[in-house]
């Protein structure tokens, strides 16, 4: 009898990405810029209702500080373990397909951290979890800069204060629900929400590659009317900038409440209302981003976001009173708003997919492997310190940022037409232009100061008039 020849999973792969939503054409801007925000959301809200639901699971476990940290690194090694296997899927299948079946896994996966009662199973879980966790960021970057593109104004910060928006949301209702229920139906509930959200915005992800070309794994954007090599360098530094930030963020995700329930004998309502507060205020400067990055430049606002964050973290982490601490929190979220979504679309417009990968990569080194960084701290020095690690990490952003000259705001480029955008908030005017797909591209004349930062000469801009 003949044998039938072994299938390439490759081709398997593909036949299952395009059987995933049945095609029913590309749907307009509006409907995928809401479902692209809808999964932002939904990361955001999974996250925080695990974030606010740390300490519960840390004492069923029975998990002490080096315990939990090393869970929460099992939690950033899947992560980063699918983030640049994501990328290249992105580039191939199509962004909206991977995007929709992260979103899916992501929901389920919700369940994994509720279900462990051993340290050892929770780690289990927290890998998976972390997993599809990283999958979804990348991917959900990916379809934003294609978004933001086709739009022609700036729509990243939004895309994640929708992120914030949903990690709010989780973190309240996470504590309210830690009052009243144990992890596993509360986490259940997360996926049965998560789920139906999919159900609308999982269709809509997917007719949105119809929308344009699968685009190519690993190129710049043209210049001279020819693709180039990755900017590699510029991509990683890119992504140290948001990760020297992200740090902020992962350590007050997962350690926030806890400091504030051992150090300031906060209730566990108000706790969890740390990172709310955290993720409310990274919700309204990510709002108003890109209105800022316009207003003030890019630099300008990096650089000064990043100090009022490290100002912020050092309040909380040093003061006796819970309003204060919870007001330093606030600060922080404030402070830290714009800075990863600036610096992936960039590396989006610079990379493609790919490029987006590279440098979410990096930029979530900072957001996961703070918090088992952190453990590790406060196993010797206290949590209080351990936290004081975030003002640290925000300084190193500013300097980071302060590496690369020039004020010129950079956007990726429109598919069909030119958009203006005047900045006037009584400064000269200035016109951002954002030109067509395909149209020659300038290497812009940013310099580095010198020292580590002489790299980033290689950086190519899209042409800013």
């Amino acid at each position: 009898m003949p044998t039938r020849p072994p299938a390439r999973a490759p081709g398997l792969l593909r036949s299952a990405l395009a059987r995933a939503v049945p095609p029913s054409g590309p749907p307009s801007l509006r409907r995928l810029r809401v479902a692209v925000a809808l999964l932002f959301g939904l990361d955001g809200f999974v996250f925080g209702s695990w974030a606010a639901r740390v300490p519960d699971v840390s004492a069923a476990t029975g998990a002490g500080h080096t315990a939990l940290g090393i869970a929460l690194l099992c939690l950033s090694l899947g992560a980063l373990a699918c983030m640049q296997a994501t990328g290249a899927l992105c580039a191939r299948f199509g962004t909206g397909r991977l995007a929709a079946l992260a979103g899916v896994a992501a929901s389920v996966s919700a369940v994994l951290p509720g279900l462990a009662g051993t340290v050892p199973a929770l780690c289990a879980g927290l890998f998976l979890f972390g997993a599809v966790t990283g999958a979804v960021n990348v991917a959900a970057n990916s379809v934003g800069v294609e978004v933001e593109a086709r739009a022609g104004r700036p729509l990243l910060s939004g895309l994640h204060a929708a992120f914030s928006g949903g990690g709010l949301v989780g973190a309240l209702l996470g504590g309210l629900a830690s009052a009243v229920m144990g992890v596993a139906p509360h986490l259940a509930a997360v996926a049965v929400v998560g789920l139906v959200v999919m159900a609308w915005a999982g269709p809509v992800l997917v007719r949105g590659d119809a929308s344009q070309p699968l685009p190519t794994a690993g190129l710049a954007p043209a210049v001279d009317g020819a693709p180039g090599p990755r900017p590699t360098g510029v991509l990683v530094l890119l992504g140290a900038v948001a990760g020297a930030t992200a740090y902020g963020e992962g350590a007050l995700s997962d350690w926030g409440a806890l400091h504030l329930r051992e150090q300031l004998a906060a209730a566990p309502a108000l706790a969890a209302a740390g990172y709310a507060g955290f993720s409310s205020a990274m919700a309204a400067g990510r709002l108003a981003g890109g209105r800022l990055v316009l207003a003030l430049g890019e630099r300008r606002l990096l650089v000064g976001g990043s100090l009022l964050a490290a100002a912020g973290a050092l309040t909380a982490v040093t003061t006796t009173s819970l309003p204060v601490a919870l007001a330093g929190f606030v600060v922080v979220g404030l402070g830290l708003a714009n800075v990863f979504p600036l610096a992936i679309a960039r590396a989006g417009a610079l990379g493609g997919p790919s490029g987006v990968a590279l440098s979410t990569t990096v930029g979530y080194t900072g957001l996961l492997g703070g918090p088992p960084v952190i453990g590790f701290l406060a196993e010797h020095a206290g949590l209080p310190a351990a936290l004081g690690t975030v003002a640290l990490m925000a300084v190193l952003a500013a300097v980071l940022v302060l590496g690369i000259e020039g004020e010129q705001v950079r956007r990726p480029v429109l598919p069909r037409r030119g958009w203006t955008y005047p900045v006037l908030f009584g400064r000269r005017p200035v016109a951002v232009v954002l030109r067509p797909v395909g149209v020659v591209l300038r290497p812009a004349a940013a310099r580095a100061n010198v020292g580590a930062c002489s790299y980033v000469r290689d950086l190519q801009l899209l042409e800013v008039g």
